[in-house]
């Protein structure tokens, strides 16, 4: 029988995340060699990447990075919380992370495109690609893994927030923030209300027309089936899309840290100019 020790076992689950039994199994087909384990893991690995693509990746987590007037932010996702907090997997999120932004890939199809220079760490195989990288990282994982969101935004500056919602796991809400300004500490704390209250517009101004054309026809009928007057409808829907916008709209909605005040309010005052933002959330 292959001489290896608990020690070893653990070793590996470390290294690799994978299932003490799998673990144990490799170890014994490779005769107590850790590097030898290593390669049979991710052979038998590599041979189930179709067996796990129909599996749902639920756990995960978000990173993200400033460079020159862009920024990046990514979620890698797994199928449990065991890989999420894994060393590799967290070691895999950044290298994806800093190819993507060497790429300078907007969307996901071309940030798995994107080319990434291979490193030899932990008996990890040779890639050219991020996909062939995450797939080459999911066998010795044991799980599916993807990328599932990648997020560019542009500006002078970027305030990055990301939010653990759990101690023991890895981010699961990250936002990026482009502005321009010197009030670094509000600028970060408008990430911080974003990650709460997830607008999907900066200003009123970037909601699609046919948007609001669509909420002002739903807002009047709900309200015409309220029995209010027909000649007061106009003003009452117009005073329903601010309630709407209030929702969707960053500037028009109550800051997190003081509901009195309006977002937009607050930006001003601290001398911000949004140019842009992006919120992902894990599983989302």
């Amino acid at each position: 029988m292959a001489a290896f020790s608990a020690a070893d076992v653990k070793t590996l689950r470390d290294r690799l995340g994978a299932g003490m039994l799998d673990s144990k199994n490799a170890l014994v087909e490779a005769d107590g060699d850790i590097e030898k384990a290593i390669e049979i893991l991710r052979v038998k690995g590599l041979k189930g990447v179709e067996k796990r693509s129909g599996r749902a990746t639920t756990a995960g987590l978000v990173t993200a990075k400033a460079g020159d007037g862009v920024a990046t932010l990514i979620e890698l996702a797994s199928e449990t919380d065991f890989v999420a907090k894994n060393e590799r997997f967290l070691a895999l999120a950044e290298r994806v992370l800093d190819a993507v932004a060497a790429a300078g890939a907007a969307d996901v199809e071309s940030a798995k495109a994107a080319p990434l220079v291979p490193t030899d760490t932990a008996g990890g195989a040779p890639a050219t690609t991020v996909q062939a990288y995450i797939d080459d990282e999911a066998a010795l994982l044991g799980e599916k893994v993807e990328l599932r969101s990648v997020e560019q935004v542009r500006g002078e500056r970027f305030a990055i927030y990301l939010h653990k919602t759990s101690k023991d796991l890895p981010p699961q809400v990250g936002v990026v923030l482009g502005y321009a300004g010197n009030d670094a500490d509000t600028a970060r704390s408008v990430a911080q209300h974003i990650a709460v209250y997830d607008p999907t517009y900066t200003t009123r101004a970037d909601v699609p027309a046919e948007t609001v054309e669509h909420e002002r026809q739903v807002l009047t009928e709900a309200t015409r089936n309220e029995g209010k007057p027909e000649a007061a409808l106009p003003k009452i829907v117009e005073g329903k899309l601010t309630g709407f916008y209030k929702e969707v709209v960053l500037v028009d909605q109550p800051y997190a840290r003081d509901s009195k005040q309006a977002t937009g309010a607050v930006l001003k005052d601290a001398g911000l100019t949004v140019s842009g933002f992006a919120r992902v959330k894990v599983g989302a």
